[in-house]
């Protein structure tokens, strides 16, 4: 019988290059695989035929059948996609169950075949239904005395390890209901965890952790899952999953003590790295040999690996004299610079250009000061991971600055009971609402930690734990109208948005607050644009009527800059604030939808979409019900959903 010719897919660039860079080889390596080799090689595969029936049906098999290495995800449904071969009378049974002809196989077992005798390589009828997901014939074996938890084939592995490498949730699930235990190990020292992890079968992850799997279980090779899922799986999932459940991100393996930051950046694997340096991964973490990730990148000699890594260790500090690694290890103190550095800014460009100075090279020189103060301080203290903080920072800056010129420059020129008034009662309203849209509950969607393993458990013992209904990373079942925002890593009910201006998402339990922000805002900004005008006709001489336009704005800037400055704030706020409220009234009144749901309404089966129009089924509610309703009914309506 022949192995399959390159079976032995190489992963990153291969155990070679991982013996030079890493110095170290695994007790079990990770290439070292042969469970393919014993599954295509067993005595009744239905590519090996033996019987003269077997060598009619070989061209067939050999056609029809993939081959059933763990690299080979969809070998069962390839089996079931058999519709030409009708007489099944001469099948033997471990063909008949690997295409699920269950009336063959129950007309054998009846007949007296043993369903606990393995074939002369040690293979079960149990390990031939787990591996190509033949639920049915798995219920009548065990019903006949199948052993759940059997060993058998070159890897020593059970059934369940047989399902679990082929990704078959339903057929782990149904094991798993008859006893079968997920913490064995196979002949490569792997639990079944293990091999979820390497594989990328993100559901079936979740699923043995909700069952109460070890999060950060070793194998004999001392690998964690989530050292497997950094080494073999170039996506976010189950990695993202892994760190959810609160992983140990800087354990190190047992025999060579590598990281899974080391793994990732040995597997080349970008994705994982970025998700394991957000987690607050130790980056001068060192091996056996002591070789940190940025090391082994280094010696890799990948340009990308190398600058994110040596980015998070500036981000901590690390390559910086001690006076500015303490202050940038000050997450609290780097917020602080991100929010305050648009106050400095604002004012000191108004500032410089009110300056009583004519000589313009003088200006210029100091605002290329200005312009390399603010660079020192974003390579220095910003923190890109905090998205918002910057646009809050500038509103509130320009916000304040208004207020300053509106209390100091136009309080004695205006009508106290026509104009300050109503601005005064407009500022109230503004600053209740724009609080209430920063700091309020937009509609998280919370869950225990027990509500979540048992929502996993429900969901993958329905045959319904889909990604694109639960979210992988909040570990909960999404509402319908429910995202989760990449901002804040949260999941948010109703979801519209996550507006930078006010540092929050704009969701179920501050929408309405925020409708009320942007309406009083704009009313804000006008005031503020009559105000500058009404300053312009008091205290400067212009001659709009007679030089036109331009000569005017000419006139208004020399006559006050700090008052042209604020009023290009004004003007610049005042065009997106007006766009923005104007969407916000359409989507909700006309199509009764979100924002989010008005970008993205093809991925949602709900909306009928065409080319030229949305329509919504929440039209009539979100008008009638929807915008009134406190947020207690919300909290309410979401913890029901959860149960």
């Amino acid at each position: 019988m022949q192995r399959e010719e390159g079976f032995n897919t190489k992963m990153a660039d291969g155990p070679d290059e991982y013996d030079t860079e890493a110095g170290c080889v695994p007790l079990l390596h990770p290439e070292s695989l042969v469970y393919g080799q014993r599954v295509q090689n067993s005595q009744k595969s239905p590519g090996s035929a033996h019987t003269p029936q077997e060598q009619e049906d070989a061209s067939f098999s050999h056609q029809e059948i993939k081959s059933q290495s763990h690299y080979n995800h969809g070998y069962g449904e390839s089996l079931g996609r058999k519709t030409h071969i009708d007489d099944y009378s001469t099948w033997d049974i471990v063909k008949a169950t690997q295409y699920g002809i269950y009336e063959r196989c129950r007309e054998l077992v009846e007949a007296g075949y043993d369903v606990r005798q393995p074939d002369k390589e040690n293979v079960t009828l149990l390990h031939w239904a787990a591996i190509n997901n033949r639920i049915d014939l798995v219920k009548y074996y065990i019903s006949k005395g199948a052993i759940v938890d059997q060993l058998g084939g070159d890897l020593n592995s059970t059934p369940l390890h047989w399902a679990t490498r082929q990704g078959h949730l339903s057929m782990v699930v149904q094991l798993m209901k008859y006893g079968a235990d997920p913490s064995l190990i196979d002949g490569e020292g792997c639990s079944c965890i293990h091999l979820a992890a390497q594989f990328g079968h993100t559901s079936i992850v979740a699923y043995l952790i909700a069952k109460g799997q070890d999060v950060d279980m070793m194998d004999q090779n001392g690998m964690t899952p989530l050292m497997w899922a950094a080494y073999r799986t170039h996506s976010v999932d189950p990695t993202r999953l892994l760190l959810t459940f609160n992983v140990s991100v800087n354990l190190g393996d047992k025999y060579h003590k590598n990281t899974a930051l080391h793994w990732a950046v040995l597997a080349g694997n970008t994705t994982v790295i970025s998700l394991l340096l957000e987690a607050g991964a130790n980056v001068d973490a060192q091996n056996i040999k002591g070789e940190s990730a940025l090391d082994l990148a280094k010696q890799r000699k990948n340009v990308w690996m190398i600058n994110h890594l040596q980015e998070a260790r500036q981000a901590k500090g690390y390559d910086n004299p001690s006076f500015l690694r303490k202050l940038k290890a000050d997450k609290e103190f780097r917020q602080k610079v991100m929010l305050g550095t648009p106050f400095l800014v604002i004012w000191l460009v108004g500032f410089i250009a009110d300056l009583n100075i004519d000589s313009w090279l003088i200006k210029g020189l100091m605002y290329g000061g200005v312009w390399a103060t603010v660079q020192f301080l974003s390579k220095s203290f910003f923190d890109h991971s905090m998205h918002s903080a910057l646009p809050l920072g500038i509103y509130l800056a320009t916000k304040f600055w208004m207020y300053v010129t509106w209390f100091f420059w136009f309080w004695n020129d205006l009508n106290f009971l026509f104009i300050h008034l109503p601005f005064l009662a407009n500022s109230v309203a503004l600053f209740y609402n724009f609080g209430k849209s920063w700091k309020s509950d937009p509609g998280i969607i919370k869950a225990t930690e027990e509500q979540k393993k048992k929502t996993i458990v429900e969901l993958a013992e329905t045959g319904s734990l889909d990604l694109s209904i639960f979210c992988s990373t909040c570990l909960i079942r999404k509402p319908v109208r429910s995202k989760h925002c990449g901002v804040c890593n949260r999941c948010i009910a109703k979801f519209d948005h996550h507006c930078p201006w006010v540092g929050n998402c704009v969701g179920a339990g501050n929408h309405r607050y925020f409708m009320g922000y942007l309406f009083f805002l704009l009313f804000m900004i006008c005031w503020m644009i009559y105000g500058c005008i009404s300053y312009w006709g008091l205290h400067c001489e212009t001659t709009y009527t007679k030089d036109g336009f331009w000569t005017y704005i000419t006139q208004i800037a020399t006559c006050s800059p700090w008052m042209f400055w604020m009023f290009l704030n004004s003007i610049f706020h005042f065009m997106w604030v007006a766009v923005l409220l104007m969407c916000q009234m359409y989507q909700i009144s006309c199509l009764g939808i979100t924002t989010n749901e008005r970008m993205n309404a093809r991925r949602y089966k709900h909306f009928k979409v065409t080319t030229t129009s949305i329509e919504s089924p929440f039209k009539v509610c979100l008008l009638a019900k929807e915008l009134p309703i406190k947020e207690e009914f919300y909290k309410k309506k979401l913890h029901r959903t959860q149960e």
